[in-house]
């Protein structure tokens, strides 16, 4: 017998929460995420995602066992932005029960046609701002930091409820032969010259002692730069610092870079060391050696994630995404950094694809982001 419940209270939150490890156990690709994290992005009281939204957490039962979990969400920022009726779900874990996954799937459906919303797109935990899609190609290895993974079972899942693709969402690979590659770097240095005096473009990096006005640049490029994508959803002032907060002890200041045409600020680009590398190995928990192992292994970390590359619309003509790859190449190389993933990159933005691609980056893992009519 399967049988779905209502999150009521913190022992069922902390199941919620905790089921990943079950269903990963042996997985050597799974990355368990920090319990402490996942409990306050969670927390009406401490996440400001939910001053504007509303998430309801579901688990499924099956013969008295744990066997899934889902989250249905209303984010009322994405509709007063894209004056659509859309619901979400996230958080998505089951077993490789059909019966069991349905259920989870029916109950999100159910929950976001009573808000009144004729569709319903995900997976999003729980925005397109936060770790998002489904992995649907590249099982082969770990994530990087603040991106999914998902057995193969999930994509049939998914698509056997009647879901179907909405965008596809790629992450490139940058091998350290590429990033340590003279004669590309040489031409990359020239070319950047000359779009540097063509448009009068400066750059620098973030300022870790002013650290709070430069996340309000950040926050006023990032909206800017976003707000024409696929599935963009305006951040707030509160998300932006409870973010910056998340992130202080984790940024290379060397890679969250500024660029100004005529000193005015046009973008911004965000590489961070790949977490992942150590969350791997703490298993969820800062305690007892958790804190030890994240000061002692920051430094050790090999492996970036080009997350966040934005420019302004009335600049983006200019290649500044060029001038962004060799500054953040160079600055890897410094740091110690023997290769890069960009992600994740829109299937239809050519532009960010094809400087990927000349770099000599590939498509090794594709996420999806799917959509349900629920009339």
């Amino acid at each position: 017998m399967i049988k779905v419940r209502k999150v009521e209270n913190e022992t069922d939150r902390m199941k919620f929460i905790k089921l990943p490890w079950e269903l990963y156990k042996g997985d050597p690709f799974w990355v368990p995420p920090l319990i402490f994290d996942v409990r306050k992005n969670l927390d009406p009281k401490k996440n400001p995602f939910f001053k504007h939204s509303e998430i309801d957490l579901f688990l499924a039962e099956k013969d008295g066992k744990l066997a899934g979990r889902i989250a249905a969400i209303k984010n009322d920022n994405h509709n007063n932005f894209h004056k659509d009726k859309a619901g979400f779900f996230g958080f998505f874990e089951s077993i490789d029960d059909e019966d069991v996954s349905d259920m989870l799937f029916e109950t999100a459906c159910d929950w976001v046609k009573g808000k009144g919303f004729d569709e319903i797109i995900g997976p999003v935990n729980p925005s397109t701002n936060d770790e998002c899609g489904l992995l649907v190609d590249g099982f082969d290895s770990s994530p990087v930091f603040l991106m999914t993974y998902n057995p193969r079972h999930y994509v049939q899942k998914i698509e056997n409820f009647g879901f179907e693709k909405a965008k596809d969402l790629f992450a490139y690979y940058i091998p350290s032969e590429v990033i340590k590659n003279d004669k590309m770097m040489a031409k990359l240095e020239r070319m950047s010259e000359l779009i540097k005096k063509r448009s009068d473009i400066t750059t620098h990096i973030v300022n870790m002692k002013d650290l709070k006005n430069e996340v309000r640049r950040i926050e006023e490029i990032y909206n800017s730069a976003w707000e024409s994508n696929w599935g963009f959803v305006p951040i707030t002032t509160d998300e932006f610092d409870f973010l910056a907060e998340s992130l202080k002890m984790i940024v290379d200041p060397d890679l969250v870079i500024f660029a100004e045409v005529a000193g005015k600020p046009a973008g911004f680009t965000l590489a961070l060391p790949d977490f992942n590398q150590i969350l791997k190995k703490i298993n969820g928990r800062l305690l007892p050696f958790g804190f030890l192992k994240i000061l002692t292994g920051k430094k050790k970390i090999d492996f970036l994630r080009v997350i966040i590359m934005g420019v302004k619309p009335e600049y983006q003509k200019k290649a500044i995404d060029s001038v962004f790859y060799l500054e953040t190449i160079k600055a890897g190389n410094r740091n110690g950094y023997t290769g890069a993933e960009i992600s994740w990159v829109l299937e239809d933005n050519m532009p960010m694809r094809m400087t990927a691609e000349k770099l000599g980056a590939w498509i090794y893992k594709t996420y999806r982001i799917y959509r349900k009519s629920l009339i």
